[in-house]
């Protein structure tokens, strides 16, 4: 038995063997092909080489090490074993001819439902068939062909690099290629001589008239173009577009890039250049025209041809309205436009006016247009209202405790609900989620969960005293959200629903850099009902000195809060520029209590809570290469119980840590507190059975991302953090904050990330290893020494899978 067992193992080997060699890049090459093996540059010194390695045509594939194999050629070449363009394009011309053949029918009014709806699949299937006509099927889409030597495109990507230096001040620069073949295998390296990069030694402007060279004089400081620095193409290109933009920001509306004239002169000896901008006048003894605002024109145009326009002509602060009919507050729009009577012409207050009518969320689209007389401009704003109601339906899955659950959500939307550009939301979603019992041993149960709410969102700081705010907050999008809702969750634990009511402001700064919100009030009716295993579960904790059962009782919580987002270079969007985004949270709650005897104010059938709450949430992006990203987050958290809330915050307020957004080698909300040290099962695995709540929160999270191919991203993370609680917890041992000792309790994790990144979705599995466990003895905390070649993922327990969608930050 052993014999035949041994047999069949070497014909498996023999069997992998050839299989590997058949997926040899230079397998089936014809005579006169070479694979593309390596591209090298050498000389770049000065120059961005990931700019210049960019121009570079072609690629070798990606290739795994000392292997001669690519995963992405392997997956093109088993969809080429089912692709044949002969079929694809016969069934395309059947597909047509039918399609033409009901669209006939249609045509004469002679189609039925059925005809119609067959129509429109057979357009379908006509995209999909003409895509992969072009692009192939999926496996060919996602993965990639050989890359075969191409001579021309080597001859086009050393031009293309030439000219790149050439534009960036290394006029002397040369480029050659060389190509080394070995077999059918060709290495092609640019051989870049950069030589010396020209500077600039001076810049002046000339233009003959004495309005235009003050106001260039006046915003010199803003010029992208300085003494000094090196020469580059790019720059003369921003700095036109800058001169543009602050001419017509000041009064210049028919000035253009077209009259701004750049001459650069060279000194070939000291490696310089003299620039020189030049303003061309628009005709013969003819100077720019300042235009200054003559009149303002709005018009709400009928949203069908079904409401007759009514064409109510009224006026507010100088503007003049027209609409369809009357039941717009002109005096909230007038504070969205940014132009008045008499004003000189400003490009910015233009597009500002676009936008924030836009932010609106009330009109389907904006269009401003002029008509000038002399130098007199009338600005007219065009628009017609969205729908006025607006319903979304939502099925999806979401995924906790690496569980997928579904989910249903309702939306509606009522636009302009008082006529005065409010909008009315309801929602409701519905789903369940698993998540692991508190109660009994092992297995993940399903809780399901209902939320709905109703609010009016108002285009305005709602206040009890008028100080002019539309005026002076137009331009920052000010909301006042007015909010009541109710939840309700059903755990294996408990049965738990609130009710919740809200008065929120929200504004941000004109580039959207900053947006700040302040929850005025944020009031929580919480009613529970625990299961009995888990009540008696937390008056064991109480007996111990651990009031956590308040957190569950009825209750009454309230808070005031603040929040700031300041986004860098708008982080969320980024592909191939730095990024940041700083998030800032603060709250107090139970403040009322501070002011008035609690005992006068309580219901004491309710628990009540004071407490404060602090969030700092910094998060980074830096691309390394065109394929490769480094990014990091720090979070750090700080939650304090005071007064009437007997040391217990809400359950909700609670820190938690662990989860594929957390700390990813430990399952979610199951890391720390501390050193504390859960319960052993029988196997001698810790029992990750409960969630441990903290009220001190750090974390560090780092990755390295890179694209492997098609639509496959991978990763590589390690993650450091933990919760303390601020006072000892008789409950449980280890889990205060203490200076000498807090940082040996900093769990670490490691671990390889997969995710698809489809531009629309992203889903992520990342596989999180513990290296570094402080609920271990001090001295046996490193664990990743478990891993070996029988236990390749640790002992057990040492691994966990995150299944999510998105990236983890």
């Amino acid at each position: 038995m052993s014999v035949e067992v041994r047999k069949i193992k070497y014909i498996n080997f023999l069997f992998l063997i050839l299989l590997l060699w058949s997926c040899s890049l230079t397998r089936g090459l014809k005579q006169n092909e070479l694979l593309l093996y390596d591209v090298q540059t050498e000389g770049i010194e000065k120059s961005d080489a990931d700019a210049i390695r960019s121009l570079i045509q072609q690629k070798p594939n990606t290739r795994i090490p000392v292997l001669n194999l690519s995963p992405g050629v392997m997956v093109y070449h088993l969809g080429t074993a089912f692709y044949d363009s002969s079929k694809l394009s016969s069934r395309l011309e059947q597909t047509q001819v039918e399609a033409r053949e009901l669209s006939q029918l249609i045509n004469e009014g002679n189609s039925s439902r059925k005809v119609e709806k067959r129509y429109r699949k057979l357009e379908s299937s006509i995209s999909n068939l003409e895509r992969k006509l072009d692009y192939g099927n999926w496996f060919m889409r996602t993965g990639n062909a050989k890359v075969i030597l191409d001579s021309a495109k080597v001859a086009s990507s050393r031009q293309q690099i030439n000219v790149y230096l050439q534009n960036n001040g290394f006029f002397d620069a040369k480029v050659k290629t060389q190509i080394d073949t070995t077999g059918k295998k060709a290495e092609v390296s640019y051989l870049i001589e950069e030589n010396a990069g020209y500077r600039i030694d001076s810049i002046f402007t000339k233009s003959d008239d004495p309005s235009i060279y003050q106001l260039l004089e006046k915003h010199q400081r803003f010029s992208l173009l300085r003494e000094g620095e090196k020469y580059a193409q790019t720059n003369l290109t921003k700095e036109r577009q800058r001169v543009e933009d602050l001419m017509k920001d000041n009064g210049y509306y028919t000035f253009s890039k077209s009259f701004i004239e750049y001459n650069v002169f060279k000194d070939t000896l000291d490696k310089k250049v003299v620039i020189e901008q030049l303003i061309r006048k628009p005709g013969q003894g003819e100077n720019h025209r300042l235009y200054t605002i003559d009149s303002i024109i709005f018009t709400i145009a009928s949203p069908n041809d079904i409401i007759p326009d009514e064409k109510i002509h009224s006026e507010w602060d100088n503007v003049q309205f027209i609409m369809y009919q009357d039941r717009y507050a002109e005096k909230i729009i007038r504070s969205r436009i940014f132009q008045k009577k008499g004003d000189v012409y400003s490009k910015n207050a233009v597009i500002e006016t676009q936008r924030q009518l836009a932010n609106l969320d009330v009109f389907r689209f904006v269009n401003i247009s002029f008509d000038t007389l002399d130098n007199r401009i009338r600005t007219k704003i065009f628009t017609r209202p969205n729908q006025k109601f607006q319903i979304t339906n939502q099925l999806g899955a979401s995924v906790t405790e690496q569980l997928p659950g579904p989910f249903f959500s309702h939306s509606l939307r009522n636009r302009n609900l008082f006529r005065g550009l409010e909008i009315f939301e309801f929602n409701f979603r519905a789903g369940l989620e698993g998540v692991a019992s508190a109660t009994t041993e092992g297995g993940v149960y399903r809780s399901r969960e209902l939320s709905t709410s109703a609010s009016i969102i108002y285009p305005q700081f709602l206040v009890p005293f008028n100080f002019g705010t539309l005026e002076k907050f137009g331009r920052y999008n000010p909301r006042t959200r007015t909010l009541l809702g109710y939840s309700y969750v059903n755990r294996p634990e408990y049965v738990r629903d609130a009710l919740n009511t809200i008065l929120a402001y929200t504004w941000a700064t004109r580039n959207l850099k900053h947006q700040f919100s302040v929850n005025l009030l944020d009031a929580n009716l919480i009613r529970s009902n625990l299961d009995s295993l888990f009540r008696s579960r937390l008056e064991e904790l109480q007996a111990q000195g651990n009031n956590l059962i308040n957190s569950f009782l009825p209750s009454y919580v309230s808070s005031i809060s603040g929040q700031v987002i300041i986004n860098f270079n708008q982080y969320g969007l980024y592909r191939r520029n730095q990024a940041s985004l700083w998030r800032l949270f603060v709250e107090s709650g139970g403040t009322t209590f501070n002011f008035v005897d609690p005992e006068r104010l309580a219901d004491r059938n309710l628990n009540y809570f004071q407490f404060l709450k602090f969030q700092s949430d910094f998060r980074r992006y830096i691309p390394l290469t065109n394929n490769s990203t480094f990014a990091y987050r720090l979070n750090l958290g700080l939650a304090k119980p005071y007064g009437i809330s007997g040391g217990v915050l809400p359950y909700e307020k609670y820190f938690f840590a662990g989860g594929s957004t957390s700390i990813r080698a430990w399952q979610p909300r199951r890391l720390g507190p501390g050193s504390f040290t859960p319960e052993t099962r029988e196997d001698g695995t810790f029992d990750y059975r409960f969630e441990q709540p903290g009220e001190i929160l750090f974390e560090a999270m780092f990755e390295f991302r890179r694209k492997l191919f098609g639509y496959f991203d991978g990763a590589f993370f390690i993650d450091a953090g933990n919760t303390w609680t601020f006072a000892v917890d008789p409950s449980r041992e280890g889990t205060d904050f203490k200076v000498n000792r807090f940082y040996k309790e900093l769990a670490i994790g490691t671990g390889l990330g997969l995710r698809m990144d489809f531009d629309f979705l992203v889903l992520r599995l990342d596989m999180g290893i513990k290296a570094y466990d402080p609920a271990r003895p001090e001295k046996e905390r490193f664990i990743l020494d478990n891993i070996s070649f029988k236990q390749p993922f640790g002992e057990k327990g040492q691994q966990v899978f995150n299944i999510g969608i998105g990236y983890p930050f």
